[in-house]
């Protein structure tokens, strides 16, 4: 099953030009910032135990999962930065714009569909830049929550190498929670991890015809 964003690949020249359009004014309208809260949550059930979490699994739901967890986290005032290892760095999706709207630093370094490639190397190397700028933001102790879009897919192919992952979460700083998401997790990332969850298909709109849909998807 392909992924979501895939499905518009069967948009005609017309449906593409006018979803440009509407992306086009979209932007247009500043979204107004909300206020987070000041500080991190100091009640009755602090941060105790910094987790390693794992989203995969061939069903649809890893990085929605984890857009969930960084919408509780920012409820609670924690600092949060996304590194997304596959999406472009021209992509500006939903969860994009609410990132700026909510103070998030959401970055994105890949290419797209990197299975659809013609540039290996180029994949590759913006691999790396985003591993590079992911331990930089992990060690900066700056932030509560740090997501790992789509990581799994670069440690598959073998363009990250899967134990310095591991010693790099291993060895970050104390109260730092990782969040990690893709297909097909290393055995050793399920193995490190405190919490794996495998998404299965069951169903999907695709099966149907039904195109991937902003809001829902994207």
């Amino acid at each position: 099953m392909p992924d979501e964003e895939q499905l518009l690949d069967d948009e005609t020249p017309e449906e593409h030009a006018r979803a440009a359009q509407r992306f086009a004014q979209s932007l247009e309208t500043k979204t107004d910032a909300v206020t987070q809260p000041p500080a991190q949550w100091q009640g009755l059930f602090r941060k105790r135990h910094p987790l390693v979490v794992v989203y995969t699994g061939n069903g649809k739901g890893k990085t929605t999962s984890a857009l969930g967890v960084t919408m509780r986290a920012w409820g609670r005032g924690w600092k949060i930065c996304w590194l997304q290892f596959i999406k472009s760095k021209t992509s500006h999706y939903g969860e994009t714009r609410a990132a700026e709207a909510m103070g998030i630093e959401m970055i994105p370094l890949g290419d797209g569909f990197t299975w659809l490639s013609k540039d290996i190397d180029k994949d590759i190397a913006l691999a790396h830049e985003c591993w590079a700028l992911a331990k930089e933001k992990i060690y900066s102790e700056q932030f509560d929550l740090v997501v790992l879009d789509e990581i799994t897919y670069p440690i598959t192919y073998g363009w990250l190498d899967v134990d310095e992952v591991i010693e790099v979460l291993r060895d970050r700083p104390a109260n730092i929670h990782i969040v990690m998401t893709g297909r097909d997790a290393h055995p050793r990332l399920v193995e490190f991890a405190d919490l794996v969850t495998e998404m299965t298909e069951i169903k999907h709109p695709f099966q149907s015809g039904i195109k991937a849909q902003p809001g829902i998807d994207f």
